[in-house]
This record gives C-alpha cells, sequence and structure tokens, in this order.
C-alpha cells in the first residue's frame, strides 16, 4: 500500500528534480555513446550548460548582439562566419585568416581544443578545452547566439 500524505509527494518531486539537475553531465556523456564524434556529442549538448562555461571566454570575449570587442572579437554570429572575419574592425591574426573557410561545428571544436594547433601563431593564449561535452557545450550556446 501507498503511503498518503504530504511526505511521498515529496519525496517523488525531489527525485524527479534531481533527474532534471543540471549536473547530468555523466548521462549526457554516456548518451554520445562509447566512441563519440563532435557529432554525438554536439546531439547531446546543453546551451545553458554551455553558457556557464562561457563565462571563462566572457573576460576577452562578448557574445550579444552589438556587444563591443574586447581582448577578442564578439563571438554573436560566428557559427557559419568566415574565420578570422566575423568582426571587420577586429584585428584578426594572420595565422588565423590565413585558416580559411567558416567556423562549423568540427572546426570550433577543433579551435576550443587547442587554437594554438588550430592555427600555429595565433594570439588567442587559452590552453583550450580539454573536455569534448564541455566544447560541446560552448557551442550549442554560441549557435543560440545569432
Amino acid at each position: 500500500m501507498m503511503p498518503r500524505g504530504p511526505l511521498p509527494l515529496v519525496i517523488a518531486v525531489v527525485v524527479l528534480l534531481a533527474g532534471c539537475s543540471s549536473d547530468d553531465k555523466e548521462a549526457r556523456r554516456r548518451a554520445a555513446g562509447p566512441a563519440p564524434t563532435v557529432k554525438s556529442y554536439a546531439r547531446v549538448a546543453s546551451a545553458a550548460a554551455g553558457a556557464r562555461i562561457f563565462t571563462r571566454c566572457s573576460a576577452c570575449h562578448s557574445v550579444g548582439q552589438g556587444a563591443p570587442d574586447l581582448g577578442g572579437p564578439n563571438l554573436h554570429g560566428v557559427i557559419g562566419a568566415e574565420i578570422g572575419q566575423n568582426r571587420p574592425r577586429f584585428a584578426y591574426t594572420a595565422a588565423l585568416q590565413q585558416v580559411g573557410g567558416r567556423w562549423t561545428r568540427a572546426r570550433l571544436d577543433a579551435w576550443l581544443a587547442d587554437p594554438q594547433r588550430f592555427a600555429p601563431g595565433t594570439a588567442m593564449a587559452f590552453p583550450g578545452l580539454a573536455d569534448p561535452l564541455d566544447r560541446a557545450d560552448v557551442i550549442a550556446y554560441l549557435e543560440t547566439q545569432r
């Protein structure tokens, strides 16, 4: 027989909310599969988690429409933009401009993993994000900034 009263209801709500917590990273990692790719991480990425991670980036990068460039360029609309061209008034390094092409998920993933490896000689001093799920989350967040 199921107990009645407010306590079972409170317990049920707590259990449900725990399943919806923002710290679902390991569940998302498992959902990406045994040999995850950029595409499978994108499938389980969280823009909300990416927004939290992006706070590390915000020391140098703004992301809001019309926001100024800081030490790095504003990243609003960066997805699909030409690499090293998104902000016409920002002085991108020649190393980044020479990469060519557009910012795709895969290219952003490579950049966020190791900017120096992606564009040797870039001025970006950030060492990169080692966790591929963190990178996917940041990319998911940037995709919301169009």
